[in-house]
């Protein structure tokens, strides 16, 4: 293997001739051996984007020359396009601040440009580590949830719609306590699964407004030394023009640096969806359960075998698949409340976790949302003789018979129906305390949802 010898402040270290990251870099490969987590890709295009953005600005002040400017734009050009996939080889686990990262984006950018921009001095010009890595996790939460996560959910929102809408009449027995309950109609039921994503989607995009204030200007501890006037204000603003979305800055660099509150908070709207997946997954492989032994109320795509002993066996394993990405967020986001607690003084020294995991988050549920509607959602067909079939068969519509009866009577017809294995009008008309004619006016399910 070819060895180039690069230097930074510590001295010389040499780097595989192939690459064309530098010391800090190098240092960091040699020095962190630990996992396989990398730095997520959204981190690092966060982090170019934000250097072509400070190039742009620190050129319009006057602190950078028009020859640099353009070398550095059209590096970060080059890397956002997918020109250097292998040059962001940096773990999660590194120092807590995210400066490797940072030095590694620096390094590779001055070398793109053959040297003719430091990687301190001009790419690094009026930014600290401490200020560009919040400010880059921050971008890449809301770049990854505005391009992925809420597309998604849009998707799954409209095709809970369209089920809704194709099932529209169908009534089935409700159930609480996994125990029989008054009836409802099936779209009801969908509805409620639509309305907890609408919800969801809402409480997400509320959480945006403090994700999109930025570190950026703050610098080393928040005093924004080395960083000229309005660079804050400025970089903001070139950002949102890059993006597309609105970016503004933290009013105070302390709490910038070293709080990820608005972090925690966006990623509590994660774990709400996530738990209302949770539920709504576990619901739709209860009622697919079976084909025989099992409620049996709807079927879903038989997408692949099921078992390797038993043949002809199929599972609910988008429903699977969907519950494990929730149990995952929802571990995410005791790791990101712990991390963003920790850290002293100035500086949350956790930061590289809490992004690792946020955008872990985000991308697990933007693709398991998609494959569960794709691959299960799409092909979900309610079993009609099933439903009706459990709807005359539930007690529990005896409530209709309350307000004519009264609840004890009522529930003494229940009572005697199932010890007997009567049907409630034969419980009724046994007990003597409706007419049959009675009955069937007040047993009218349509009145009942």
């Amino acid at each position: 293997m070819n060895y180039r010898i690069e230097k930074d402040s510590i001295g010389e270290v040499r780097v595989d001739a192939d690459h064309l990251w530098g010391a800090q870099s190098q240092r960091s490969l040699e020095n962190f051996r630990i996992g396989q987590e990398k730095m997520p890709e959204e981190v690092i295009s966060a982090l170019v984007l934000l250097k072509k953005a400070c190039a742009l600005v620190n050129h319009d002040l006057g602190k950078l020359s028009g020859e640099k400017k353009e070398l550095i734009v059209a590096a970060c050009d080059d890397i956002l396009t997918g020109k250097y996939p292998d040059e962001f080889p940096l773990v999660v686990w590194q120092t807590g601040s995210g400066t490797q990262s940072n030095m590694n984006v620096n390094e590779v950018i001055s070398h793109i440009c053959l040297k003719k921009v430091h990687p301190n001095d001009d790419v690094n010009m009026s930014q600290s580590s401490n200020d560009t890595f919040p400010t880059a996790m921050h971008m890449a939460a809301l770049l990854a949830i505005t391009n992925r996560l809420l597309p998604a959910l849009d998707a799954i929102i409209r095709e809970f719609k369209r089920l809704e809408e194709e099932n529209e009449g169908l009534i089935k027995s409700g159930r609480t306590h996994l125990m029989d309950a008054t009836p409802l109609s099936f779209s009801q039921e969908l509805s409620g699964y639509r309305s907890s994503l609408e919800a969801d989607r809402e409480m997400i995009c509320d959480s945006l407004k403090y994700i999109s204030r930025l570190a950026i200007g703050g610098t080393a501890v928040g005093t924004g030394i080395n960083s000229p006037k309005d660079f804050d204000i400025l970089t903001c603003r070139k950002l949102s023009e890059l993006t597309g979305l609105s970016f503004v800055p933290d009013e105070n660099k302390f709490h910038g640096l070293t709080s990820r509150d608005s972090l925690v908070f966006a990623h509590g709207s994660l774990k709400a969806l996530a738990g209302d997946l949770m539920k709504i997954a576990n619901d739709i492989r209860w009622m697919a359960s079976g084909p025989r032994c099992g409620l049996g109320e709807i079927t879903i795509p038989a997408n692949e075998p099921g078992s390797s002993i038993m043949p002809g066996k199929v599972n609910p394993t988008q429903c699977e698949a969907l519950t494990m990405v929730a149990v995952q967020v929802m571990g995410n986001d005791a790791a990101i409340g712990f991390a963003a607690s920790q850290g002293n003084f100035e500086l949350n020294v956790f930061a590289p976790v809490i992004a690792y995991n946020f955008l872990q988050s985000v991308r697990l549920l933007a693709e398991g949302i998609n494959s569960f509607r794709l691959n299960c959602l799409s092909g979900l067909k309610a079993n009609r003789e099933a439903m009706e079939g459990y709807l005359h068969r539930s007690l529990m519509s005896v409530t209709a018979l309350s307000p004519a009866i009264g609840y004890e009577k009522a529930a003494e017809v229940a009572h005697l129906a199932h010890e007997n294995d009567l049907t409630l009008k034969q419980a009724v008309l046994q007990l003597g305390y409706l007419s049959e004619e009675e009955f069937d006016r007040l047993m009218d399910y349509r009145k009942m949802i």
